[in-house]
């Protein structure tokens, strides 16, 4: 969902290009392993991680920024419990198009000491995780891993010659670990300072500089880090050390100069790629008339930009293919607008020269995404500003665009841009600005169903799903680059999903994928089998027909992190039930009305000649709820689920409803 937009100065690059220091220390990426002790054999638990599965024994990352950048890591693991098996299945993550991963060996080690080797085949992967999340990984899996065995692999990521730096050692790790190393090659073109925000893991010293650019540190019994859904970006929970370059001869310690210095410069840079007045003042005459209103000449400009092909979604080219397509690279805005392509961050930028060249006031602003981190200006990190908007005042209002970020309609933000901090640039340094967040009436996933029922207590009809706002934006990106058939299977998938009941669900339309149109639209036919049971003159309906998203939210009573929603949103359940010849409804399911502001739930049923109606609605406008408040939240998500277990009774006729 990035831009690909690297905050990169020409300087950068060129010392990059020059820089010819290479790293001779030995690491761990060559053939020879580490001796396994006997000790390490014999170990059949830790006591820092009781019940662990696994432990990381040793963990060692080499990392250098010279002329060729690249990172060395090797990793030993101890298997305790069966459960722990499953770390043979080994996910290297990587960013296709800027990491290269390469030079992946790993052996198993059995507890009487042999060792296996593994030289099977390496695989790329899109890998899913909680709540939807994807990442590329190259992964492997071990040969011969029994309890009691030892594991371990290593393998090397290069990065392209002048990539900015964003060199971090993260020490936390899914498993306990025993003993780690990190080391640095600094680049030498630049001054470098570095941090750790959350501190360090209790005992470990501090990172130590060797001498010629070199960086180390040590550190012992770093705890597990633990995965809990709905957490703020691992980035921000993590121990870890953050290395920053900068171009200044000493690194500025002042974070109100530091950022006053970062905007001139970054606004000059925009200003240079922006500012081609006759150019923009001849698209605007292409994309407007003088009589327009500035509203009207706003949203024309904006849906003109948005059919700029953005090269920031297509799939990765090859060389051979770019040299084929004969693709020009992009100077500036002139040129995105005669050539016709762009990558994200290069539209929004021609967005704001369109903007200007018809008479609106439009800012550059710098944003950090907070998908990936949270950002801290006192960090003094430029590279957490990562992405770009435009701030445009009209009618004395801000307003926010990002036409460059794929499927995001006019008068939105994509969520991760927004409720965050960032650099309005100008001449003089800029300013910091507050982007808000968007309300849940944005966000909303409404359903409505038409359905049947008929005497064996199973439901057919029809299902109406409406994505709107992130929800709609979420699904355009994921799905972008698959297929008619990939997209149908996922849709139904997502309604399978909000059923706690094995259903037969068909997607019976064509939704919008093409469009940044604010709501996406989802037709199907639906059949649940079941859904209604009871014998003789009683039959239970359960309320809760699309309830299963919330069915184990917030259940554990205690909480290590606050509870991070991306944003805020609404779910609309409107459901109509035509009861089978004969029956009727003998009471319906007690009304619940519950608002405690930041969220609420409502739950209704009724009857009307023959008809069932239900209508349910959560809105939750909550984001980031400090663990010490997580009791009210799961209590709230406890009558959630209460309401959804609610049931209608019915008389069946002369035929009951099956078991």
């Amino acid at each position: 969902m990035s831009k690909n937009w690297r905050s990169i100065g020409v300087s950068l690059s060129l010392a990059l290009a020059l820089s010819a220091a290479l790293w001779s220390a030995r690491t761990a990426s060559g053939d020879d392993w580490q001796p396994v002790s006997p000790d390490e054999l014999k170990m059949t638990s830790v006591p820092e991680a009781p019940g662990a599965p696994a432990v990381l024994l040793y963990r060692q990352v080499d990392r250098d920024d010279g002329r060729i950048p690249h990172e060395e890591t090797y990793k030993r693991i101890k298997i305790l419990t069966e459960e722990g098996r499953k770390y043979a299945n080994v996910e290297i993550p990587f960013v296709k198009g800027v990491e290269n991963v390469r030079g992946v060996k790993a052996r198993t080690v059995k507890p009487d000491g042999t060792i296996v080797r593994f030289d099977g085949k390496v695989y790329e992967q899109t890998i899913v995780k909680a709540k939807g999340l994807k990442f590329l990984a190259k992964t492997i899996t071990l040969p011969d891993v029994q309890v009691g065995g030892i594991i371990e692999y290593k393998y090397s990521v290069d990065y392209p010659s002048g990539w900015v730096y964003d060199s971090k050692w993260v020490l936390s790790d899914e498993l306990f670990t025993r003993r780690a190393k990190f080391a640095l090659q600094a680049n030498d073109a630049f001054a470098l300072r570095w941090s750790w925000p959350l501190g360090l893991p209790a005992g470990s010293p501090p990172p130590k500089e060797e001498g010629h650019g070199t960086i180390r540190m040590e550190s012992v019994n770093i705890p597990a880090f633990q995965v809990e859904d709905y957490m703020p970006p691992e980035n921000s929970l993590k121990y870890r050390v953050d290395f920053i370059y900068t171009e200044e001869g000493v690194p500025e310690k002042d974070p109100a100069k530091f950022w006053k210095s970062y905007a001139k410069k970054r606004y000059e840079g925009v200003e240079n790629f922006a500012n081609r007045k006759k150019a923009m003042e001849q698209a605007v005459a292409q994309t407007v008339t003088a009589s327009d209103s500035p509203q009207a000449k706003l949203e024309k400009i904006y849906a003109r930009v948005q059919q700029i092909r953005n090269t920031s979604i297509e799939k990765e080219k090859t060389e051979q293919e770019m040299k084929r397509d004969k693709e020009k690279e992009v100077s500036n805005v002139e040129d995105v607008w005669k050539r016709g392509y762009g990558n994200g961050a290069q539209i929004t930028w021609l967005f704001l020269g369109m903007a200007r060249a018809a008479g609106l006031e439009a800012s550059p602003v710098m944003v950090a995404r907070r998908n990936q981190n949270f950002f801290n200006s006192n960090v003094m990190n430029e590279n957490q500003l990562n992405d770009n908007v435009v701030l445009v005042r009209l009618d004395g209002r801000d307003l926010f665009f990002d036409p460059g970020t794929a499927f995001t309609p006019y008068g939105s933000l994509p969520w991760w841009e927004t409720t965050v901090q960032g650099m309005k640039l100008a001449k003089d340094g800029g300013s910091w600005v507050d982007i808000p967040a968007a309300d849940s009436s944005r966000t909303v996933i409404e359903r409505k169903a038409d359905l049947k029922l008929d005497t064996e207590g199973t439901l057919t009809g029809k299902l109406t799903v409406s994505y709107s706002g992130a929800e709609a934006q979420a699904l355009r990106l994921d799905e972008h680059l698959e297929d008619d058939t990939s997209r149908k299977k996922m849709l139904e998938d997502m309604v399978r999903e909000s059923i706690p009941a094995a259903i037969e669900v068909e997607l019976s339309n064509k939704p919008d994928w093409a469009s940044s149109s604010a709501t996406l639209v989802a037709e199907f036919t639906l059949k649940v089998p079941g859904w209604v049971s009871g014998a003789g003159k009683r039959a239970m309906f359960p309320v809760g027909l699309f309830s299963s998203a919330e069915k184990g939210v917030f259940d554990h009573g205690t909480r290590l992190y606050p509870v991070y929603i991306h944003y805020p949103y609404r779910k609309l359940d409107d459901i109509t039930v035509e009861m089978p010849l004969g029956w009727k409804v003998s009471s319906v399911a007690k009304p619940l009305d519950t608002d405690v502001k930041a969220a609420a739930y409502t739950l209704k049923s009724e009857e009307h000649s023959g008809t069932l109606h239900l209508s349910r609605m959560l809105r939750c406008d909550l984001m980031l709820v400090p663990k010490e408040n997580y009791g009210a939240l799961r209590n709230f998500f406890q009558l959630v689920r209460t309401g959804d277990d609610e049931q209608v009774v019915l008389a069946p006729g002369s035929s009951s409803a099956g078991n």
